[in-house]
């Protein structure tokens, strides 16, 4: 029975491992464990065929745990196959260098997985077959009392016995090129017989080109008396299907020591290439559309910049942006989304020409990539053309899409001489191209340099606003409709910038979250919310206070540890806390957000769900996270009264919040009429203009000695 052992601490990757595991041949016996450590107790005492381990663990890496086992007795020899999110080399090296046998890149392709692992096991018995029977051969001669001869006869005999075994091809020739021997599985890949063929010329045998090839090799062998370094070759079967080999070439000395055949030794390894091959696919193509993606592209414009200097090589660089297209996917969903982008990628590829490149960069973003260009009119007429084939009618499913494109374009070298200068330049002109209305293209011109500068300036302040004290915060009452009091405020944030007044959040906060500054700015946002939390507790009002989470800080940062720090630094009561998180939080790792907010729920802070209906909103995966809120997005509220559609989703969205127990907040009131509409649908709680503004704290605070009852306007 294979004995197959995976350690993995998430238990989504462990019960699909365990699947595919079970697949790879019968009598597969699965042991999987969440914890390396209590494997490395269980290996104690059993030995695996396979062993199949995650890179990223929390309590002891992939690495790690390979180099204690490998410490065990016994286990240096069994196959360990490595998982890894990561696509840096040096995971790789660290995961080899502690004795793994193998690794795969994350997410895994299951095909790719089921060959890897049954080619390791099949090697692994192969090498252990070797080994035991080596072992007894020698047990054999150093039991035998038989005359030296004879003992001399019989190994001759064995050792052919073993190799003809052996899943390599393994054959010798002599100085002249005449063949010495050859095993059974050379002679079945050939059709020939391998006694028949002992004398013969090799080139007779094999075929002139492999055997002259042969040769040459055979002949420095003979020269230096030295094995070869392993090389790869293709070799053609008998059933004329192409093979590729991994061949190495060593001396056979005779008594005086003198080189008197070379023996050549070919492994198949044809598997391990397709597979090979496939894995740098994947690292180089979009999944979806199977264009390649953003590293292929600057590979090939790393080349067309290398091409350049070696002579007149112009080259444009096109990035296209689907205008609106998050419309798309909000109304009628990703899956729809998708299909209009596989759609789009044939378009491009059908409207250049081959030598070009198309790649999609991620979203609903594209590029292409002009090489040779004559003249300006060149890269003018594709660009048209690619308006005009993205603009082409579409219907998927039943439904006529109309889609539109901005494109923006760079030349090099005249608007950049480096991969990173081309695409922000291409990347200005692409949003000129949006501000001059849409589906038209724009030339990447100087006086973008500005905006660029101006981009560039915003970054710079952005990152000392933090330590000169720019922000602060503002808070937008939340009434509950059934009493009218103020139970709640959302904490929004505010950039006083020198010289430049209020910045808006939408124009800092996007940029924010591309530099990473939005983990620093939201750790400060959520500390500074606690702490006027506890002011308004300390003068008796305990108001509940919503602040927003990132996405990146759940990427970055353990979210439960710093919440249960910054309670504790500021003292305020777990329960006057609300987080919102938006659906996309949730997507990303709902098994390990789900064990987060749980472990937040159980400190007393409330959960809510921001702009909810926008994303991937089913009751699929939103009955599956401890949420106590859901925030209807103002897009839907803004038109309840005049949009069938928006007045039907906000009655689901509240519907199924009260189904399965949870409070409902409509965003963006401003009207009456809204608010009697979303009175009439049961509503829990609103907030927006139609009752004040986001205010300061002095604000709220005024509000709240006046009763806490708010009046509409």
């Amino acid at each position: 029975m294979t004995r197959i052992v995976i350690v993995d601490d998430r238990i989504t990757n462990r019960n699909i491992f365990s699947r595919l595991a079970s697949s790879i041949e019968d009598g597969v016996s699965v042991e999987a464990f969440g914890d390396p450590r209590e494997a490395l107790v269980w290996l104690q005492r059993n030995t695996p065929d396979l062993i199949i381990t995650d890179f990223n663990m929390p309590e002891m890496d992939g690495a790690e745990f390979t180099r204690a086992f490998r410490a065990m007795p016994g286990c240096s020899d069994i196959p360990v196959i490595v998982l890894t999110v990561y696509e840096e080399r040096s995971y790789r090296l660290k995961a080899l260098e502690a004795g793994a046998t193998d690794f795969l890149q994350s997410p895994v392709d299951h095909h790719e997985f089921v060959t890897r692992a049954r080619n390791l096991l099949r090697l692994s018995r192969q090498q252990a077959l070797i080994k035991t029977r080596a072992v007894t051969l020698e047990r054999e001669l150093d039991a035998s009392e038989r005359s030296r001869q004879q003992v001399l006869r019989d190994s001759r005999e064995r050792l052919a016995q073993i190799v003809d075994t052996l899943p390599a091809m393994v054959s010798a020739c002599d100085r002249d090129g005449r063949i010495v021997f050859v095993n059974a599985h050379q002679a079945d890949f050939y059709g020939i017989d391998p006694e028949a063929v002992v004398g013969q010329d090799v080139s007779a045998v094999f075929g002139d080109e492999h055997g002259a090839r042969g040769r040459s090799y055979d002949n420095v062998v003979f020269e230096n008396g030295m094995a070869l370094p392993p090389f790869e070759e293709t070799l053609i079967s008998q059933r004329k299907e192409p093979r590729v080999f991994l061949t190495t070439k060593a001396p056979l000395r005779d008594s005086t020591d003198k080189v008197v055949h070379v023996l050549t030794t070919s492994l198949d390894i044809t598997d391990r290439k397709r597979a090979e091959e496939h894995l740098l696919h994947i690292a180089h193509h979009d999944s979806l559309t199977n264009l390649p993606n953003r590293t292929l592209l600057q590979d090939r414009i790393r080349r067309e910049i290398a091409r350049a200097r070696r002579g007149d090589r112009p080259f444009a660089l096109h990035l296209l942006d689907l205008d609106r297209f998050k419309s798309v996917n909000d109304v009628l969903g990703h899956h729809v989304g998708d299909e209009v982008l596989k759609v789009m990628a044939e378009r491009l590829v059908g409207t250049v020409r081959e030598t070009d490149l198309v790649a999609r960069l991620g979203g609903d973003e594209f590029a292409v990539l002009q090489i040779g260009v004559q003249q300006l009119e060149d890269v003018k007429q594709l660009a048209e053309r690619l308006i005009g084939t993205i603009s082409a009618p579409l219907v998927v499913e039943g439904r006529e899409i109309a889609t539109t494109v901005s494109i923006g374009i760079a030349l090099h070298p005249s608007d950049g001489s480096d991969i990173q200068g081309l695409l922000k330049a291409a990347d200005l002109a692409m949003y000129r191209a949006k501000a001059d209305g849409r589906n038209t293209y724009s030339l990447f011109a100087a006086d973008m340099t500005t905006l660029m500068q101006e981009q560039t300036e915003l970054d710079s302040a952005l990152r000392h606003a933090i330590n000169r004290k720019e922000f602060t915060l503002y808070y937008q009452p939340q009434i509950e409709l059934a009493t009218g009091r103020i139970v709640g405020v959302e904490a929004l944030i505010r950039w006083r910038r020198p010289g430049h007044g209020f910045v808006s959040p939408g124009e800092f906060l996007p940029l924010a979250e591309e530099n990473g500054l939005i983990v620093p700015i939201s750790d400060w946002v959520l500390r500074e919310a606690c702490r006027q939390s506890k002011l308004w507790q300390q003068l008796g009002h305990n108001l509940r206070v919503s602040v927003n989470l990132s996405p990146v800080q759940f990427r970055k940062q353990n979210v439960g540890a710093l919440v249960v720090k910054v309670l504790a630094e500021t003292g305020v009561a777990p329960q006057t806390l609300e987080l919102e998180l938006t659906e996309s939080i949730l997507m990303q790792d709902p098994e390990s957000v789900a064990e987060n907010l749980r472990q937040l729920q159980a400190l007393g802070v409330s959960l809510a769900i921001d702009d909810f209906g926008t994303g991937y909103s089913s009751l699929a995966y939103i009955k599956n996270f401890p949420v106590d809120r859901l925030k209807i997005d103002q897009g839907f509220v803004r038109n309840i009264e005049d949009d069938p559609s928006d007045a039907a989703i906000v009655r689901a969205i509240i519907t199924l919040g009260h189904s399965l127990g949870m409070d409902i907040v409509a965003e963006g009131v401003e009207t009456q009429e809204q608010l009697s509409r979303l009175i009439a649908e049961g509503c829990d709680e609103v907030q927006g203009y139609f009752y004040s503004r986001p205010v300061p704290p002095e604000g709220i605070l005024e509000l709240l000695n006046g009763g806490g009852y708010m009046q509409a306007g």
